[in-house]
């Protein structure tokens, strides 16, 4: 018999998070997630997510043991703009055991409803920063940090309950050239002239005590606005992310493109990291020992990875038929060869998001991993 219970305490939270760690602690292709930021994420006081959200967490139990778990979250803010009333199922892990699997959603489905729902879907996070999706193919291929990454038997469980796709992500992974392309070039050399537009490599003090980290981030609410799902961030949710994201990176990693007829209007970025997947691979439990620390700041100081994480990338919405895009690109594909990257991994993206995956076509690029978000009325 499942047994199903809510986490209401600090003591319960660690175990819904230690769960993840156990049921993937042999699967050689798992990246497990900074546990930290775990505990940071899932904390309804650490979060500024929660101005938006209501959440509860609940591990599923089988013969006195953790045999599941799910977090059920309604993004208020997301409701409202979409004019929709749906509850999202997230960190949603469990054994193979299609009773397990369905006492965890008919959990999520009764929560929803007692507060007026009439959807479910997942698995999505807080807020779009968060990881969404369940992978449905690539299972052969190494996870990443920022992406979700679960076994195989995952979306067998779903299309067995009756859930049905509402959304899909492709994820690329980009071999860096030996030069930039030509087209990149070329473009990009046009849009400085035609249009004013130009590279500006921020200083760290620009992006922590000038404001700028913040400008980026608020940006992301115009160029992500018609994205599945999204809702604009809060004031101090950007506050958090300027914090996650841009301290500790590199500044050759980031391009701000600069419109010089506006007053250097930033109307661009790219955000980027050296790839800690092979430090956390290292790490089974995704704590910060030592020996995890120095692989750690390895990749991030000393470019040990032969990958780089493209993280944010976005274009206010009037300057990508202008080749925005182009000059972000011919910036940081320079930087990588720089660096001696071999490859580049981006974040998922929408299979509809042609724009997006359109920049791809004049690169070696390999569509290696899907996601997928499923739905079911309720």
């Amino acid at each position: 018999m499942i047994h199903i219970e809510k986490v209401t305490n600090r003591k319960g939270l660690l175990k819904f998070i230690q769960f993840r760690y156990d049921l993937y602690k042999d699967d050689p292709n798992d990246v497990p997630y900074l546990f930290f930021d775990e505990v940071n994420n899932l904390d309804k006081r650490k979060n500024a997510s929660f101005e938006q959200c209501e959440a509860d967490y609940f591990i599923a139990y089988k013969d006195g043991k953790a045999v599941g778990r799910v977090a059920a979250i309604i993004n208020f803010d997301a409701n409202k703009r979409w004019d929709k009333k749906v509850v999202r199922y997230g960190w949603f892990d469990f054994i193979d055991d299609i009773e397990v699997s369905t006492a965890l959603l008919k959990t999520v489905e009764d929560w929803g409803r007692e507060r007026g729902m009439t959807k479910m879907t997942g698995p999505m996070g807080f807020a779009d920063t968060d990881r969404e999706g369940m992978l449905i193919e690539g299972f052969e291929e190494y996870g990443t940090m920022y992406a979700s990454y679960n076994y195989p038997y995952y979306p067998k469980h779903m299309e067995q309950l009756g859930f049905q796709k509402d959304n899909d992500y492709v994820q690329c992974r980009v071999k860096v050239p030996e030069k930039v392309p030509e087209k990149f070039a070329k473009l990009a050399q046009m849009v400085e002239k035609r249009y004013n537009l130009h590279v500006h490599k921020l200083t760290r003090n620009e992006l922590m005590k000038q404001g700028y980290g913040r400008k980026v981030f608020k940006m992301l609410n115009t160029t992500y606005n018609n994205l599945y799902g999204f809702a604009p961030l809060t004031d101090n949710k950007v506050d958090q992310l300027v914090e996650q994201y841009i301290r500790i990176a590199d500044m050759n990693l980031i391009s701000v493109i600069m419109d010089g007829n506006e007053n250097d209007k930033m109307v661009g970025f790219g955000i980027t990291f050296p790839s800690l997947t092979y430090a956390m691979r290292k790490s089974r439990n995704g704590r910060l020992l030592p020996l995890t620390w120095w692989r750690l700041l390895d990749a991030i100081k000393w470019h040990h990875a032969d990958t780089v994480d493209m993280l944010l990338i976005g274009v206010l919405p009037e300057y990508r038929s202008k080749g925005a895009n182009a000059l972000i690109f011919n910036d940081l594909i320079r930087q990588y060869q720089a660096y001696g990257f071999k490859w580049a991994e981006a974040m998922p993206q929408m299979e509809t998001n042609e724009h997006m995956l359109g920049q791809w076509q004049y690169l070696e690029a390999d569509y290696h991993r899907r996601l997928r978000c499923f739905s079911k009325m309720i």
